[in-house]
């Protein structure tokens, strides 16, 4: 056999690979192929190749491992018993950039299932490789490291907290600078997993100056970034007063109120969002978005969507006049009873109904002028609709019936009780029980004097009383 037929051997033999990687790389990226790739064994054929003296096959191999695994829990389990993890995080470290990519999607895809496979990538040094990954020059590789970083830090606070000591959040901000759009989003956006979970996140991620490279993006053309920084912001804002008044101190208000113009929805659900998480806070936060306009672009939000884009519009009118009286009125004067009535009919959801019947109780519970207000606008009958609706939640109802003093003064005054009093009902009927139970928060005399023709039972008395 001539040197010749011997090499087409070994370059046969290289084909070969390369045109498995290739090929299994492809059927992975339709559903219906992934068990039977499974069942025929293709995770231990899969791992020799990823030390491939050919950096093409380890690549492609690399890619084909994680469309498996980013299919679905059983397969990245699988790669996590195959002990596939270690030769990936190896790779990671290698020198060839498309390598560190390939490597750093399939930790990514396993760890983006579960706090356990997330567990599996820390353990194996995954997320070591992927913060040294965040420092190379490549846009791309650092991409993919942050997303798979993204992905252990959204399960929990000890995830996120791996990834903080780690070191990786002050290179996260230093991403928020780089001219590609791509990174500056996955940056964005892993910052606001790091620091959902708990205060002392939060204030890692702002004690390496992301808030105000943050709010340098709010005008930002970009669309997918806009929505991952007010994600972020809305997230370090919720924690505490100190931290939502650190986002305040960098403008973000009023700028933000021209993005609740924005054409996207998203955008303006997380400009909302970010609102609600600062005005519940204090009466100072709330007054601050109520100066810059808030309540108007706010409500006029509300009127133009639906759903779960409303909640957080509803629960910020709450929160505002929940801090005191000159609020609600200030929520009151903008119409936002109206607009809270119109969600009230138009949602059919139990949930933001529960949560719109609480936005109105809190406008409501201060004065008798706040519970006219709320009678105005024609809800009490409403209320009274979703209490004795037998579909109605549990949660629901119970926003609906009053369990505290001030909720049970305003049902007083603003006519409620006399409301339910007037009700024709049968003895014994399911209406007749839902009457009972709405009765049972108030004293018994309380009852009697809203009822009908009790009126006429304390003059019948006074005519027949006799002075001693």
């Amino acid at each position: 056999m001539s040197q010749r037929q011997i090499i087409q051997v070994f370059e046969q033999y290289q084909k070969s690979r390369m045109s498995f990687v290739q090929t299994i790389s492809d059927l992975a990226t339709r559903s219906q192929n992934i068990e039977i790739l499974h069942n025929a064994g293709v995770m231990a054929l899969l791992r020799p190749l990823l030390l491939d003296v050919v950096p093409g096959v380890q690549q492609t191999a690399a890619l084909a491992l994680g469309r498996l695994a980013d299919s679905s829990d059983s397969l990245a389990e699988a790669v996590v018993k195959e002990n596939i993890l270690p030769d990936v995080v190896q790779s990671v470290t290698s020198h060839n950039r498309f390598h560190k990519k390939a490597a750093a999607f399939v930790l990514r895809a396993v760890a983006k299932h579960s706090p356990e496979l997330s567990q599996a990538v820390v353990d194996c040094g995954g997320v070591d490789a992927l913060v040294q990954c965040l420092m190379e020059f490549d846009p791309g590789v650092k991409e993919a490291a942050a997303w798979a970083l993204g992905c252990v830090a959204r399960h929990n606070a000890t995830l996120s907290q791996t990834v903080v000591n780690a070191g990786a959040v002050p290179v996260l901000v230093l991403c928020l600078l780089e001219p590609e759009m791509a990174l500056k989003r996955i940056a964005a956006s892993t910052l606001s997993d790091i620091c959902k979970h708990t205060p002392e996140l939060a204030h890692a991620v702002v004690d390496a100056g992301a808030i105000p490279h943050l709010a340098q993006l709010i005008l930002s053309r970009d669309t997918k970034l806009k929505r991952q920084v007010f994600s972020a912001l809305s997230q370090i804002a919720k924690h505490s007063a100190s931290l939502s008044e650190m986002v305040a101190e960098v403008g973000v208000f009023p700028a933000a109120m021209t993005c609740l113009k924005d054409p996207d929805e998203y955008v303006r659900k997380n400009v909302t969002t970010l609102m609600r998480e600062m005005v519940k806070q204090t009466a100072e936060l709330s007054q601050l978005v109520v100066n810059c306009g808030g309540l108007g672009a706010v409500i006029d939000y509300l009127g133009d969507c639906s759903g779960s884009l409303r909640l957080p519009g509803i629960m910020m009118l709450g929160y505002v006049a929940s801090h005191s009286e000159s609020l609600a009125m200030a929520v009151i004067l903008s119409k936002g009873v109206s607009q809270l009535a119109v969600c009230l009919s138009e949602e059919p959801e139990d949930h933001i109904k529960a949560a719109t019947v609480w936005s109105i109780g809190q406008i409501g519970q201060h004065t008798p002028d706040h519970a006219k207000a709320v009678a105005m606008a024609n809800l009490l009958p409403k209320l009274l609709k979703l209490y004795m609706d037998a579909s109605s939640s549990e949660d629901l109802q119970a926003k609906v019936l009053p369990h505290d003093s001030k909720a049970r003064r305003l049902f007083v005054t603003s006519g409620g009780l006399k409301k339910v009093q007037e009700i024709q009902a049968e003895p014994g009927s399911v209406l007749q029980e839902h009457i009972n139970a709405i009765n049972s928060c108030f004293p018994e005399e309380i009852v009697r004097y809203y009822s009908p023709g009790y009126s006429e039972v304390l003059l019948e008395r006074l005519e027949n009383y006799q002075p001693a």
